[in-house]
């Protein structure tokens, strides 16, 4: 009777099993990768809505987005272009590719992002023919991570609607606290500049009552509260969307 316990049997049981085993993975790879990536779609489109307080109850994500008209800006004219496809165009791979960005000085980079693409997309909602609100991409590294996430405007384009961020690392019950519906709730109704100015900061410690300009810091997160003004403040300046947000209002975008 064969010897069934050799040790060239055990490794081809082995080797077959892993040859098994990663064909096995790799075929729900790649099986899952359309469905994730629709669901990566669905969730961005998500955040859009939920910092721009438009989540309902009982409506689909698709159904809600379709009162969001994407556009894309020129950050350097601050007006509107038609220079890409709106559609299959990657902001994020933009920031990182030389001939789609602008790389920033140490003095000029507050939100420590390296560089700055040249065009970014920009979410508007109307409602009767006028605009209602206007909901902008932002980012910047807070103390592990870079934040990604949009910052909404009302129709005056200085009121806050709301903030909130879909990625980062930030440390959980610290820094992740930029996810606290609490803290994000700070942020609604307050005016990002002040005589032409950007005036929206992230303070350590707790705001002045009545303050329409500073939002309390949160507790423990010292750096990661810095690094969100700082992103604020870059993109709200005149190397973000300060620009663009001056031609909207003046209705020459």
């Amino acid at each position: 009777m064969a010897n069934n316990d050799t040790i060239k049997k055990t490794v081809i049981v082995a080797l077959s099993l892993c040859i098994v085993c990663s064909v096995v993975v790799s075929t729900a790879a790649v099986m899952l990768k359309p469905m994730q990536v629709a669901n990566k779609a669905l969730d961005f489109k998500r955040n859009i809505l939920l910092a721009a307080g438009l989540m309902e109850e009982g409506k689909s994500v698709d159904e809600l987005f379709k009162q969001v008209n994407t556009r894309l800006v020129d950050l350097n004219t601050g007006k509107f272009t038609d220079a890409v496809n709106v559609d299959t165009y990657d902001q994020r791979k933009a920031s990182k590719d030389p001939k789609q960005s602008e790389k920033l000085s140490a003095d000029t980079d507050i939100a420590k992002i390296g560089s700055r693409e040249n065009i970014a997309k920009v979410y508007l909602v109307e409602k009767d023919g006028q605009l209602d609100k206007v909901i902008l991409p932002i980012k910047g590294y807070g103390l592990w991570s870079t934040l990604y996430g949009f910052i909404a405007l009302e129709a005056d384009l200085n009121t806050v609607v709301g903030l909130g961020f879909y990625e980062h690392a930030e440390t959980p019950g610290l820094g992740g606290e930029v996810d606290n519906p609490k803290w994000k709730a700070l942020w609604v109704g307050k005016e990002v500049y002040d005589n032409g100015d950007v005036a929206l900061d992230v303070i350590k410690g707790q705001a002045p009552a009545g303050d329409a300009h500073k939002v309390d810091g949160i507790s423990g997160a010292t750096l990661t509260s810095r690094g969100v003004g700082n992103l604020v403040q870059f993109w709200m300046g005149e190397n973000g969307y300060a620009s663009f947000l001056t031609h909207l209002k003046n209705g020459e975008a």
